[in-house]
């Protein structure tokens, strides 16, 4: 099976190599079938390797040239002038100027953001969930951006396949947390089943952001994670179902 990744056609206006790599196109087996490229997964290494490999050869290059972070939900973009080989450094976003070099971040419901300066040649990858995106993901990775030449109103970004409102339930405690640290983010919450219950609009937020940073224009695939599970890997739905662990997608962004 072929990769078939997502691509939108913001990015593809931008003239840069990306993909929202959807699970399908891998060797893994079991809960990983078939494109897991999750390291901190429990999934078979080698098929972890293989897969990485198949997706960084669709991006033009080897898994040398992967500048990925050890994602830890913060705020915190790197700089990547070449592909990192040896330990992954902690961060949740990184952005290069250097053509060749593949930023990628791995997600299973959290936010994707793919983003494109093509006149100033610079992009970026950036993994939001709610405590990124909430922290500051967005922000520090168009500062990073800038610090290489990009601007804000000519960057373009595209919000990949995550968890949708209607799938993403959360405690009402989450709307005070949100509304308290920017007014007016209450507005991406609704009802819930019960009382106590939020329905958050990760997607919808994450755009909030990249419009509060400037950004020139932005996209979501409109894909919801949760309820596709022929095309995507889930947190949510791996623990509803109570399985012991879920595969990671990959999105990705280069400079030809």
């Amino acid at each position: 099976m072929t990769l078939e990744p997502i691509t939108h056609p913001l990015l593809d206006k931008a003239g840069v190599r990306h993909g929202f790599f959807t699970r399908q196109g891998g060797v893994s087996i079991g809960i990983y079938d078939s494109l897991n490229t999750g390291l901190g997964s429990t999934d078979d290494p080698a098929a972890v390797a293989q897969n990485r490999q198949r997706v960084a050869a669709y991006m033009g290059g080897r898994p040398d040239d992967f500048a990925a972070c050890y994602q830890i939900h913060s705020s915190l973009a790197r700089v990547a002038v070449a592909g990192w080989k040896g330990d992954r450094p902690e961060g949740d976003a990184t952005v290069t100027a250097t053509p060749g070099v593949i930023c990628a971040v791995l997600t299973a419901d959290c936010a994707p953001v793919l983003l494109a300066d093509p006149e100033a040649g610079v992009v970026g990858a950036a993994h939001a969930g709610w405590k990124g995106a909430l922290g500051g993901i967005v922000s520090s990775t168009v500062a990073s951006m800038q610090a290489l030449g990009a601007e804000p109103r000519r960057i373009v970004a595209v919000v990949g396949p995550c968890i949708a409102q209607a799938s993403y339930e959360v405690g009402a405690d989450f709307e005070e947390r949100f509304d308290h640290h920017d007014p007016g983010g209450g507005r991406f919450f609704a009802p819930g089943a019960t009382a106590d219950k939020r329905l958050f609009d990760l997607p919808g937020f994450v755009l909030w952001r990249l419009e509060q940073a400037g950004v020139g224009d932005a996209a979501w695939t409109g894909h919801d994670t949760r309820t596709d599970e022929a095309q995507f890997f889930s947190n949510r739905r791996a623990f509803l179902n109570g399985e012991p662990d879920f595969g990671r997608l990959m999105s990705a962004i280069s400079l030809r």
